[in-house]
């Protein structure tokens, strides 16, 4: 699979398990693991960027602030966003991504499929 230093945390990498590959992330220290294809029309879903959530925040300039950095991964095609621990989707929850159960052992990434 992969060892806990080729995934730094914000960081991520894609192996080659599957038909189209799974997305490995660290977010501070916690490891999430996804498919690697956006069910929307079937994009590179792990070639698209991680960021945080955006919130209304009256309080601010602009009324929006990001929480949550780094939780979420956006396609690159479409940016339809998804929360790396669990699969889901505001945009249209009955096409949630898979998601994979991780876990550390003696410095490895393990995956189970």
């Amino acid at each position: 699979m992969a060892s806990v230093d080729e995934v730094p945390p914000g960081q991520s990498k894609v192996v080659p398990i599957g038909r189209w590959g799974v997305g490995v992330y660290n977010v501070n220290g916690r490891f999430y693991a996804i498919a690697n294809y956006c069910p929307h029309e079937g994009g590179p879903l792990c070639a698209g960027r991680t960021h945080g959530q955006t919130v209304k925040d009256d309080s601010v300039p602009g009324g929006a602030v990001e929480i949550r950095d780094g939780e979420f991964i956006y396609c690159p095609w479409h940016q339809w966003g998804f929360e790396l621990a669990t699969g889901t989707t505001a945009i249209k929850p009955e096409w949630s991504i898979r998601t994979y159960p991780v876990r550390v052992e003696d410095g490895k990434i393990i995956v189970t499929a």
